[in-house]
């Protein structure tokens, strides 16, 4: 998905802008009067409209104009707003047509009535332009949300190996040895990540601005490395595998990158299985005055806590008052509530005002793993429950690594304990008997598989240093590298996307 216009656009489009303009010397840059900086206002006034495509458009030709009369960060400006613009609509995208033809390809015996009813009732949609767009993974999401279709689907992977540790006989059948817990069955992982953009799609100058993740320290994620950078010279901090989020911060002169960029980095850590058994009887008490407590209790920018958000949330728990018992009806009311589904999160970050994830699935209905687990921890928060969306790749359903989110909540006395909806709710998926089903589900109530790779502790941790106040940026995630270039007209952040890979490997 890129943004931008090619070279012989550009040139016409400059041609017109400047033919209309006068003389150049004598224009007022970000006055009023300004073509650039009327097509900038069109931007806005066509975004607050909700006509996402105009507005990109506007903003546009307003950094073209900009950029063409040597106005570099009123062009910068217009060019982040035009790439928000897109980011806005971009995955929504099918008319009604494309979707209907999607469905009925991807849904064997569906229905014109059942189409009817999935898009005008269910589907993922946005009006831009007045034209009511679809999201484009609409059909996934309509098997996601009819488990007995998708049960007849061969998945990429099978449950048997799914579900290797969460139905392992020393759980099944009760004989855990107490002096293993919480945390065994250690993995050792050893790979490289990859950041590789070819050379036609570098900036022809300025400085790459580039936040690269890596996995850090926590409970379950031991015995962190990171070595062996490329560019080593550019880092300007990072790394350190003890902050809330893996960052290696990197300000690369486009002049010293001879070809295509390739960023490597090489990493080691010890993932361990997660086992807690929790008597809620010795649950200790919250000091409410620690400044993690206050952190992981309070509203953020995608774990809202707001008064519909509490409100729910004490109709779940009813007359319960113990934080664990608390925990696990939330846990419960998610993965019965909510069919997993794909979620626009590029537009749901991008658009304004902004709606945090948590409360998008608490309207909608729509979660997947990030948004499943942010609402878990909006419910906990609001009841006074430290918990957090915590963030990386897992290696469960295959042992490539797979993005994925999960939560945590926290217990006095037993620390954090670990929470993953989506891997329960994939139980689903198969058909399979019910003992195994239950079973399975109630392992990731309160434990973790040992095949995560953990980026960031929370959704919302902050990076250091912070990203730029107006840029175009991914802000709910780091699982990929961020990037800003202060001369590129194309979103360098959803190449680097493509471009990026994390290749792992166990050694033990």
């Amino acid at each position: 998905m890129r943004t931008g216009i090619k070279l012989p656009a550009l040139i016409i489009l400059m041609i017109a802008l400047l033919a209309s303009a006068g003389c150049v010397s004598d224009h007022p840059g970000y006055q009023e009067s300004s073509i650039g900086e009327m097509e900038y206002n069109k931007g806005l006034a066509e975004y607050e409209a909700g006509n996402y495509r105009a507005a990109e458009a506007a903003f546009e030709g307003s950094a073209v104009w900009y950029f063409a009369n040597g106005f570099p960060d009123a062009g910068i400006r217009s060019r982040n707003a035009m790439f928000t613009a897109n980011r806005t609509y971009a995955e929504f995208s099918f008319d009604e047509a494309a979707a209907r033809d999607s469905l009925k390809e991807g849904v064997p015996g569906i229905s014109d009535q059942e189409i009817d009813s999935w898009l005008a009732d269910e589907a993922q949609t946005l009006v831009s332009d007045g034209e009511t767009l679809y999201f484009y993974d609409t059909t996934k999401n309509y098997l996601y949300a009819n488990t007995e279709l998708l049960q007849k689907k061969v998945l990429p992977f099978t449950f048997a190996f799914m579900s290797r540790y969460a139905l392992a006989d020393d759980l099944r059948s009760g004989s855990l040895k107490t002096e293993e817990l919480p945390y065994r069955n250690p993995i050792h992982y050893e790979g490289t990540m990859y950041l590789e953009i070819a050379e036609e799609d570098l900036p022809a100058g300025g400085t790459m601005k580039i936040w690269y993740p890596h996995p850090i320290e926590t409970d379950i994620q031991r015995d962190v490395t990171v070595t062996n950078m490329t560019y080593p010279e550019y880092i300007v901090k990072g790394p350190d595998v003890h902050q809330e989020i893996g960052i290696i911060y990197y300000e690369i002169p486009a002049d010293a990158i001879d070809g295509d960029l390739v960023i490597t980095v090489d990493i080691q850590f010890t993932s361990y299985e997660g086992i807690f058994v929790i008597d809620p009887e010795t649950v200790g008490e919250y000091n409410t005055a620690d400044p993690e407590y206050i952190l992981y209790t309070s509203s953020e920018r995608n774990i809202e806590v707001n008064d519909a958000i509490g409100n729910k949330a004490h109709e779940i728990v009813g007359s319960e008052t113990n934080p664990h018992k608390q925990a696990q009806m939330i846990y419960e009311h998610i993965i019965t509530t909510y069919p997993y589904s794909h979620v626009p999160h590029m537009s749901l970050d991008a658009k304004t005002p902004k709606v945090a994830e948590s409360t998008h699935m608490f309207t909608t209905g729509h979660g997947d793993c990030g948004t499943q687990s942010m609402l878990f921890s909006a419910f906990c928060r609001s009841l006074g429950i430290p918990a957090r969306a915590t963030g990386g790749y897992q290696m469960i359903l295959q042992d490539t690594p797979g993005t994925h989110f999960w939560a945590d909540y926290y217990l006095p006395g037993y620390g954090w304990v670990p929470v993953d909806p989506t891997v329960a709710e994939a139980a689903d998926w198969f058909d399979v008997p019910e003992d195994d089903r239950i079973a399975f589900k109630k392992y990731y109530g309160t434990n973790i598989d040992p095949t995560r790779m953990v980026i960031q502790k929370n959704v919302d941790a902050n990076v250091e240093p912070d990203y730029p106040d107006d840029a175009a940026i991914f802000r709910l995630v780091r699982q990929y590298p961020a990037i800003v270039s202060d001369v590129s007209m194309e979103d360098m952040e959803l190449i680097a996307m493509e471009g990026f890979r994390i290749d792992l490997a166990k050694k033990n």
